[in-house]
């Protein structure tokens, strides 16, 4: 989708020039709305996406972010709100630019290659504005970025899931867009190739240096290639960050229990401590002043790598394995608590424990831990 004027491949940035303005604000979104009728599907969110920047919506089904897509990209219509690309207003109250005016790419889940056009053909079909000998090196400098260049004339049905997807990208990429959205980009592709393939995506729009968005409910996937994710819920964003940040420092129940397998230890803050179905921990173990909580419960967020399960006697145990899930290298334990709390503990595929079995409960985390208030 490109309105791009017409012009000679010399006036296109080149694929290994591709240079980005980190200060610049490609997609700015204000207070947009999106309702049908009494169902709101996305309710005053605010976001700001920055030249070169790979922003990442997260979250469960159904809490907006393709929605959110699809107002960027021109296929549905703000109830209200603002959006702008690239310094020009796409959508408002008064103003509604179709998707064919925006310049803004899309990667389907399907890829939705033509399957009648070669490889060379698909990636050129949006080249409308060059002509033949501009459009032939374009398509030649996307193939050598996507390192498809042995399967310039092969059939999209000769290629395999990832390569169709690396020529539905270069395609999408090929009029220079202001924004590429990427639709659940890796979900048609095997376990193996996926991880693979996040891998190669985020290194084709690095070197391209194009601004993009993309919409997922694996975290793994988002955490993995993305600069910042925003994680979404109920139409709103609950919490927007570097991946890091927003796995680490979760700042709603929510997120802690979105992201990761999360646990929460029950806790009683009493003059300096807290008082939990583990023991008795100094409040500096949290990520944030408790203090004004002093005699109230809140919760801990622990997570499987902050805890370690110890064979003990029924009379030392802090509570019984229920149940264990073996996912190759390690085993995850689910620890029901003397206390009433649920915890998991992740060890290595040597270290066994049966159900039923007792266990003392280690806090071993080298980090600060996040907490809320209970609710």
């Amino acid at each position: 989708m490109s309105n791009h004027s017409t012009q000679q491949l010399s006036e296109f940035e080149s694929v290994e020039a591709a240079v980005e303005d980190p200060d610049r604000t490609v997609l700015q979104i204000d207070d947009v709305t999106k309702d049908y009728g009494a169902e709101i599907a996305v309710e005053d969110l605010s976001l700001s996406v920055k030249d070169g920047e790979l922003l990442t919506l997260l979250g469960p089904s159904g809490c907006g972010k393709t929605t959110t897509l699809r107002m960027i990209a021109g296929l549905e219509r703000p109830t209200a709100g603002t959006i702008d690309i690239a310094g020009e207003t796409a959508a408002d109250s008064s103003t509604f630019e179709k998707p064919e005016d925006r310049n803004v790419g899309i990667v389907f889940q399907d890829y939705a290659l033509f399957p009648h056009l070669t490889v060379a053909e698909n990636i050129a079909f949006g080249l409308t504005d060059l002509d033949e000998t501009a459009t032939d090196q374009r398509v030649s400098e996307l193939l050598e970025l996507v390192d498809l260049e042995a399967h310039h004339d092969k059939m999209p049905s000769q290629l395999s899931g990832g390569q169709q997807q690396r020529v539905a990208l270069a395609r999408s990429l090929a009029p220079e867009p202001d924004v590429l959205l990427l639709d659940e980009p890796f979900s048609n592709l095997d376990v193996r190739l996926r991880v693979e393939m996040r891998e190669e995506v985020r290194r084709i729009l690095k070197r391209a240096g194009v601004t993009a968005i993309s919409v997922t409910h694996d975290q793994e996937e988002a955490l993995s290639i993305s600069d910042r994710v925003a994680i979404m819920n109920d139409g709103q964003i609950a919490q927007i960050g570097d991946p890091a940040e927003v796995f680490e420092n979760p700042e709603s129940r929510f997120v802690a229990s979105f992201l990761g397998q999360a646990s929460f230890l029950s806790a009683r803050v009493v003059e300096g401590k807290i008082e939990t179905g583990l023991g008795s921990f100094e409040t500096t173990l949290l990520n944030g002043p408790v203090e004004a909580y002093d005699g109230a419960m809140v919760d801990v967020l622990v997570r499987p790598d902050d805890l370690k399960a110890v064979p003990t006697s029924e009379a030392k145990a802090d509570g019984y394995v229920v149940h264990r899930q073996y996912n190759g290298p390690s085993f995850v334990y689910r620890v029901e608590l003397h206390s009433g709390d649920v915890v998991h503990c992740m060890h290595n595929h040597v270290e066994t424990f049966e159900a039923g079995q007792p266990v003392e409960i280690d806090l071993a985390a080298d980090h600060e831990l996040a907490w809320y208030p209970t609710e």
